[in-house]
């Protein structure tokens, strides 16, 4: 992977809760405490600060990994589906070869 492109991670330095401000403060340069303060004033005016850091957790990998938690929970059900799917009784048995249980 290239180290010279930018990705907007949820950071370990300057975390606070999730550190989706602060990832978003590296990515843009600037302070972290602004973003914060932005989403702070967001939340008071109509409460879309609060939605926005829980998408921008949901949706952001956390520095060092390459998938989000959004990533990962369907990665996990996708997994999931496919191993259920593989240990159906198969659809060419009969009531006569079918295994009993």
């Amino acid at each position: 992977m290239n180290d010279n492109i930018k990705q907007l991670r949820r950071t370990h330095d300057g975390r606070i809760i999730g550190g989706v401000c602060s990832g978003v403060g590296e990515y843009l340069g600037v302070d972290a405490n602004l973003v914060r303060i932005a989403l702070a004033v967001a939340t008071l005016f109509g409460g879309v600060g609060v939605g926005l850091y829980a998408i921008g957790w949901l949706l952001m990998p956390e520095q060092g990994r390459d998938t989000s938690i959004v990533q990962d929970v369907l990665a996990k059900q996708q997994a999931k589906s496919t191993w259920q799917n593989s240990t159906d009784t198969p659809a060419s048995w009969n009531d006569e070869q079918k295994p009993q249980q």
